[in-house]
């Protein structure tokens, strides 16, 4: 059995439309969508953190290189998505251009990515809470708001927001996209806010020296901050439940990516600004910014919008991990009793509950924090695949019809392998050892079990069975 066999786009399409999955989402959800999950932990913390460690205010630039090698992988994205527009992200996109072991390797690193990712942004809006409440004059128990290893006997918030987005995902995208829309529109205010009472404090003194950090430093700092651009991929996991996905997903990719650029460079423009970058590695940097010039209101306003920007993430990664799942199972990589769909609600709830079961176990027991460098490791990996499918299939089908098409792709697809590959040499040595050995465990499951039940590997044996030629 060939490794590298791969699936029939337009049988790949003709199966959804036996999915059940409700097409319920247009081009303005899959914005917020993707905002939703853009627009959180990156800009809450990480932009702090990155330029008070690596970038100095040069964070600015940070952002625009991380930004640009999400462009161009974004386009790569957006044709793919159009082309092929059936749930599974990366992974469907790697199954047809390059094959059933590239796409099972590309399903491995986003099922690590948005298992530890969901786990580190709940236990991220755990803290979050406590602090607000603290500030409000209530201190829940030690012990039930920290993991063991801190003292404590179980993150009770964290798994409490984990099951309610667990539940409120197998009522719905209608219903999720309903509170994801409030909840982003909550955090954009709450941002506009920041940028407006901030803005006339900025001293450009604080943006001296520009480097201190040299471009070394810019370029780890965009390897760290890569994390906060997670989310519009995520987008083209709704493929199949968008009502016009050939037009809807690139409007979603591009719009929600351009969007959240803008407004991480303000940000981060304004916060290198009113304060000096070295006083900035803390969990709170936006908040902690506003207080540090008088404004304590402004600054629990912030903290608000952080809770509710948090949780957007919170809800949109475990969406993304549900539906990566959901087309693995289908595909026989992973037990295929786990695809059903509920009979009401037309959502996956099997696999849904076992995801969310799963972060929650993660979230309130042990001491994760915001790996934010092994999720950006499992998504650049992607990245570089899928540009890299656009380039195969442009040569493999050229006449395959694609309602988005990649502009100037043989300048687009090498940079974005480029970038996105030198972004991975700037990660930790430690990040990319971890993710050889999960890559390495993944293998071993493929080649035990996924090979031989593929839903391809099926097709083989059946073909094998069949007479060459009729004997009558």
């Amino acid at each position: 059995m060939s490794l590298f066999r791969k699936k029939n786009i337009a049988e790949l399409i003709r199966g959804t439309e036996k999915s059940g999955l409700r097409k319920s989402l247009g081009a303005t959800d899959l914005v917020l969508l993707g905002i939703g999950c853009i627009i959180g932990t990156g800009i809450f913390v990480l932009t702090g953190v990155a330029a008070a460690k690596y970038a100095g205010p040069g964070i600015m630039l940070s952002f625009v290189l991380s930004g640009l090698a999400c462009a161009f992988a974004a386009l790569a994205y957006s044709e793919l998505s159009a082309m092929v527009p059936v749930t599974g992200s990366a992974y469907t996109f790697a199954y047809v251009s390059m094959g059933e072991i590239v796409a099972f390797a590309v399903g491995w690193a986003l099922v690590c990515e948005y298992t530890i990712g969901s786990a580190a942004v709940a236990a991220g809006w755990s803290g979050y809470m406590v602090g607000l409440l603290r500030s409000a004059g209530i201190d829940l128990p030690a012990a039930w708001t920290a993991v063991p290893a801190d003292g404590g006997i179980l993150n009770v918030p964290a798994v409490i927001i984990t099951t309610f987005l667990t539940y409120l995902l197998i009522l719905g995208t209608r219903e999720s996209a309903a509170l994801n829309k409030i909840l982003v529109f909550i955090k954009l205010g709450c941002i506009a806010f920041f940028l407006f009472i901030a803005t006339p404090h900025v001293d450009p003194l604080n943006w001296q020296p520009f480097l201190p950090f040299g471009w070394g430093g810019v370029a780890t700092g965009a390897a760290i901050v890569f994390f906060a651009y997670i989310g519009f991929d995520t987008v083209s996991t709704a493929a199949e439940e968008c009502k016009n996905p050939n037009r809807d997903i690139p409007i979603g990719i591009v719009g929600s990516l351009i969007i959240c650029t803008v407004l991480y460079i303000a940000v981060a423009a304004v916060l290198t600004g009113i304060v000096p970058y070295s006083s900035l590695n803390t969990s709170e940097p936006v908040a902690y910014a506003l207080r540090a010039i008088g404004m304590n209101f402004g600054s629990a306003l912030v903290a608000l919008g952080a809770i509710c920007g948090i949780t957007t993430v919170l809800l949109v990664f475990m969406y993304g991990q549900t539906r990566v799942f959901l087309a693995m199972a289908r595909d026989g990589m992973i037990p295929q009793n786990l695809v059903k769909i509920h009979p009401k609600y037309n959502t996956p709830h099997v696999i849904t509950m076992i995801a969310g079961t799963v972060v929650a176990i993660l979230s309130g027991l042990l001491p994760i924090n915001i790996i934010a460098e092994l999720c950006n490791m499992g998504t650049l990996f992607a990245f570089m695949l899928v540009s890299a499918g656009v380039w195969v299939l442009r040569r493999t089908q050229p006449d395959m019809p694609r309602p988005f098409r990649c502009p100037a792709v043989n300048v687009v697809v090498p940079l974005a392998i480029l970038l996105c590959g030198y972004l991975i040499a700037n990660l930790p040595v430690e990040t990319r050892m971890f993710f050889g050995a999960w890559y390495i465990i993944g293998m071993c499951v493929y080649f035990a079990y996924s090979r031989k039940h593929s839903t391809l590997a099926a097709k083989s044996a059946d073909s094998s069975r069949q007479p060459p030629f009729d004997t009558q």
